[in-house]
């Protein structure tokens, strides 16, 4: 039997020390008013909007906190990678903070390579697109399709923002056509006005790109606002399946499909056929020891700084999960109290975590399982040995309908 371990404070300042994505959320202001907007008033669990703009001296405070523990380790040969991403609110509205963190970036001598990245909504992209190019950004643009898919991204005076969007967008794929090729990608929510179809079509042959198509999040919801969330969300798998060329799509969009994460990590842990390392040859399985729950190990992916100053593991949490905070001449991120904060919560299922048959690949984020913080948390990825097999039943008829996609799995597929 597998035991449960706890994260310790050295995982953590080790995961400091290899950090691969620092995002600042540069704004909670935004030009547009999306109406399914992870922000606006459809959602909870966010602070206040109150059109901030984070303090840039805080912003250089969490990265000398970062590069004193970076100069403080010698071990690493290669130098690391570290993307530093602007993330809003609509983050072009206060470029002043972009450019002057770039800059101390530039000038701090830290051995690492550093590449900037930013989610925008395009709006004002004509303004700042000489600066994004000369600094390499890699830029997602937020864009639902066509007209009508784009018609829930209203400006403040109810207009859709698709004809600035696309102008602006158009003005820079013609004046830098190879950073567009090389460093522009597009993120597009699926509702009820648009589908995978109409989204993926309109993009492609528009721009040449194939965009990432998520669905509505459907968790935090506010209880006033279920009925209106209901009309508005589209399930991605059924609007996939729904359209009439399938198969074309379903190929094109393999990497970006629904199926394909699932599919790979059943593979990965079941088939018994796939080895990360040479080691795994030679470990016993049955000795080894998981943590609870599929979260991420608080900054082995990101970290994420609030327009407030608060410390998250990423942008897609509960603002109440933080992990630490940045005042206005201190930071405040102890890598004990990290680890013990996140431990009091996964304690919260080791029971349950114990006995569900699908531990061994669970996707389960913690800050997502409803009222983790209260008394009575109930995972609603759990699986017993009858939802197990009707799992496992699934993901087998499914590659034995298409036998092609083993082999795209196992060498075209990367997992994060």
């Amino acid at each position: 039997m597998r035991n449960f371990r706890e994260v310790t404070a050295s995982e953590i300042r080790d995961n400091l020390l290899n950090l691969k994505h620092i995002t600042f959320e540069v704004t909670d202001a935004c030009n547009l008013k999306c109406k399914y907007c992870g922000y606006g008033d459809m959602y909870y669990g966010y602070d206040k909007r109150e059109s901030k703009y984070l303090p840039v001296n805080k912003a250089k405070l969490i990265i000398d906190y970062l590069n004193d523990l970076w100069q403080s380790d010698n071990t690493n040969i290669d130098r690391p990678r570290t993307n530093i991403a602007f993330y809003g609110g609509e983050p072009l509205l206060n470029v002043p903070f972009i450019k002057e963190v770039i800059s101390y970036v530039e000038q701090l001598g830290a051995d690492r390579n550093f590449v900037f990245s930013m989610t925008t909504n395009a709006m004002l992209l004509h303004r700042y697109m000489d600066y994004l190019v000369e600094k390499n950004f890699n830029l997602l643009i937020s864009l639902d399709g066509d007209r009508r898919g784009q018609s829930y991204r209203v400006t403040k005076s109810g207009e859709n923002s698709f004809d600035t969007v696309i102008r602006n967008v158009k003005a820079l794929q013609k004046k830098y056509p190879e950073y567009f090729k090389d460093h522009v990608n597009f993120n597009s929510v699926l509702h009820n006005r648009n589908s995978v179809e109409s989204t993926y079509t309109f993009i492609k042959k528009t721009f040449d790109k194939s965009p990432a198509i998520s669905e509505l999040n459907n968790s935090e919801i506010r209880e006033d606002k279920k009925e209106e969330f209901e009309r508005t969300y589209k399930n991605k798998m059924e609007s996939l399946r729904s359209s009439e060329n399938y198969e074309k799509l379903s190929e094109d969009l393999f990497v970006k499909d629904p199926q394909t994460r699932e599919l790979l990590l059943f593979l990965r842990l079941y088939s018994g056929n796939v080895f990360t390392d040479y080691n795994e040859f030679l470990m016993d399985e049955s000795k080894t020891e998981y943590t609870v729950t599929g979260t991420c190990i608080p900054f082995s992916k990101k970290m994420f700084i609030t327009v407030n100053g608060k410390i998250l593991q990423c942008e897609r949490i509960d603002h109440v999960f933080s992990l630490g905070h940045i005042s206005d001449d201190k930071v405040f991120l102890d890598p004990e109290e990290v680890a013990r904060r996140f431990n009091s919560l996964t304690a919260k299922m080791r029971s349950r975590c114990k006995s569900c048959k699908r531990r061994d690949s669970c996707n389960q984020c913690i800050y997502y399982i409803p009222d983790i913080n209260g008394s009575n948390p109930q995972c609603n990825g759990y699986m017993d040995e009858e939802d197990f097999k009707r799992y496992s039943s699934y993901c087998m008829g499914y590659l034995a309908q298409h036998p092609e996609l083993y082999k795209k799995l196992m060498t075209e597929v990367k997992m994060d």
